[in-house]
């Protein structure tokens, strides 16, 4: 099969190549799923995963990439609660080959039905922007009907879902970005908007929680921002920053198919807008990973059909 390989670690995306691999094989538990489309991260290439496996021995030529959705193609021993034929959408393991590539073995408890309504690039851009604005909105800073939530980035990957899914529940939600985001932060149910180039952070007032996909200064200041007895939730690094009084929770965000049934449901009735970028075919991953993208999750077309 064909995949997308990085062997030189110091290389960056210039190491990613095009190469003939031998076809996965499903270990227990495992499928095998033939990949449509696929997800990547650019800073995964960065990420120990890439490059070790779970024991830390190194594992490369690998395959990059994690969010794929495409068709069931092969069962291992052990393995229920999916079938051969059936298209499905997920997260690739992190320390083993991922999605960039014709076929990728996955845990199938990683993975969940995709309807046949919902198209493969939409399943391919959801996974790891859905479950962090999940796991970050209702698993970590709780939120609840009536409440502020300050989101960050609130017209990127995880930033734009995390807004529809807030106000869906019920918070009243401040965005943050640039000026050119505005419009799309607030068309998206954002009651607010800060333009964190032009206007102060803490003109946003108090609010209950944060969700924090920045780092550094942004990060720091935002702590000042919560409420006592409020959640401050980072998925971009460790923080000494506390809210007083309150919680702050770095996180990394896991596979689950009860969240993904869910996020995939709310797609299907309209409820919740995924935001899908330019379109690759596999043999131009690496100008995806280096191209400026216009907006929207950039996906690999791995197979058309």
């Amino acid at each position: 099969m064909l995949a997308i390989t990085v062997q030189d670690k110091g290389a960056g995306p210039a190491g990613l190549t095009l190469t003939d691999r031998p076809h996965p094989h499903a270990a227990e538990n495992d499928v095998v799923v033939r990949v449509h489309a696929a997800g990547f991260t650019p800073g995964e290439l960065e990420w120990p995963g890439t490059w070790t496996d779970r024991a830390g021995r190194d594992r490369t030529p690998s395959v990059p990439g994690h969010e794929l959705s495409g068709v069931v193609t092969e069962l291992g021993y052990g393995t229920t609660g999916l079938t051969v034929g059936q298209r499905v959408f997920g997260l690739a393991d992190w320390t083993r080959d991922g999605s960039l590539a014709e076929f990728t073995a996955v845990e199938a408890r990683n993975l969940a039905p995709l309807p046949a309504d919902v198209d493969h690039t939409v399943g391919a851009a959801l996974p790891i922007s859905g479950l962090t604005a999940w796991q970050a909105l209702f698993d970590h800073a709780r939120i609840q009907s009536g409440q502020t939530v300050l989101i960050h980035g609130a017209a990127g990957g995880v930033g734009s879902i995390a807004v529809q899914l807030a106000r869906r529940a019920g918070a009243h939600v401040v965005g943050t970005g640039r000026a050119h985001h505005r419009d799309l932060a607030l068309s998206l149910g954002a009651n607010a908007f800060v333009d964190l180039d032009t206007e102060r952070l803490e003109d946003a007032g108090e609010v209950d929680a944060v969700l924090d996909v920045f780092g550094g200064e942004v990060l720091e200041r935002s702590a000042a921002l919560v409420r006592a007895g409020g959640t401050l939730v980072t998925i971009a690094e460790p923080t000494e920053a506390r809210p007083r009084d309150g919680r702050t929770i770095f996180f990394v965000v896991e596979a689950d198919r009860r969240q993904l049934t869910e996020l995939v449901q709310l797609v299907r009735e309209g409820s919740l807008r995924v935001l899908v970028g330019e379109r690759y075919p596999l043999a131009e991953a690496v100008t995806a990973f280096t191209a400026k993208h216009r907006g929207g999750k950039p996906i690999i077309v791995v197979d058309g059909h």
